[in-house]
């Protein structure tokens, strides 16, 4: 008599092949989370970043704008900028100068891209732990 008798062979296989479905739904899942997690966090930032840009026209903060995201083999890719040519100016700071080019004083900068970009990090790690919390509870894991 064989040790592998045909009832146990074909239960074992649907256990292997329903485990094998699960785990493929389980890894699409992951491989979504990077990328909906940037666009959250990267959404935040951006409102973050309007809503602490000066407003003398208001053109400045209205040129915010991202990318989309980009998934690569090592994660994803989203891009915060703002197509204005002061903008940099604004954000670090710069030089006064008079009209004999000698530099009279500075302007401070306002950090509002630093400021956002910090506040993006803190919700992407928070959002990241969310969606694998949630992936492990579709998953019973």
């Amino acid at each position: 008599m064989s040790y592998n008798s045909s009832s146990n062979y074909r239960r074992n296989k649907a256990f292997i092949d329903q485990y094998r479905k699960e785990l493929k739904s389980m890894l699409g899942d992951i491989s979504d989370i990077d990328v909906k997690v940037l666009n959250k966090a990267v959404n935040i930032g951006l409102a973050d970043v309007r809503r602490n840009t000066p407003v003398v026209s208001g053109f400045m903060r209205k040129s915010w704008i991202v990318s989309h995201a980009i998934k690569l083999r090592d994660g994803a890719v989203k891009l915060l900028m703002n197509s204005t040519y002061y903008s940099s100016y604004v954000n670090y700071g710069h030089r006064i100068v008079n009209r004999n080019r000698e530099t009279i004083g500075w302007v401070p900068g306002q950090f509002m891209l630093e400021k956002a970009i910090s506040k993006a990090e803190k919700t992407m790690k928070q959002e990241f732990e969310k969606e694998v919390e949630r992936v492990n509870r579709e998953h019973d894991k």
